[in-house]
């Protein structure tokens, strides 16, 4: 089984919200973009909360996007071994210090989940750190097919508070 690897974070010395999902899947380790997959949400729900079409960005452009709206990205786990892209397929997890991550980006006030696995192995990570926000969300994978995405939406808007 191949060890799959995670990207860098995406964040600046401004970045007011971190969103860490668990590990990229195939898609988007082929592609080499966070959340790639066409069928994951993820692109079209923080359009919805900065209130711009992210989606029909370049991928770069939707980055940079995120980074003026003080928005971070990042992932809870730095490698792991991992038949296709399903969290529950993870082994062998080497989980990122995000207590230390957090502590680096001066302005952070919010770190939010992007689905269970992230927040269940994050929040374990942040156990004692009680100076951030911690928001769950349901995920944004189209492989969580358990909530309609306007739900989904309804959960994301909540990001919006930690932008002000």
């Amino acid at each position: 089984m191949t060890i799959k690897t995670a990207f860098p974070p995406s964040v600046d010395a401004r970045t007011r919200l971190l969103v860490l999902g668990s590990l990229p899947g195939d898609e988007s380790l082929r592609r080499q973009e966070y959340y790639a997959h066409p069928g994951n949400a993820f692109w079209w729900l923080m359009g919805e909360v900065v209130g711009e079409a992210l989606p029909a960005l370049p991928y770069a452009d939707r980055l940079e996007r995120l980074k003026a709206d003080r928005i971070g990205l990042w992932d809870v786990i730095a490698r792991a071994r991992r038949p296709g892209s399903l969290d529950g397929a993870i082994r062998d997890a080497v989980h990122r210090d995000l207590a230390a991550f957090a502590q680096s980006l001066p302005d952070l006030r919010a770190i939010a989940f992007n689905g269970g696995t992230a927040a269940r192995l994050g929040r374990r990570q942040l156990i004692g750190v009680d100076c951030y926000a911690l928001i769950d969300l349901p995920s944004s994978s189209a492989a969580y097919a358990g909530m309609p995405r306007a739900d989904k939406c309804a959960a994301w808007m909540q990001l919006r508070d930690m932008l002000a």
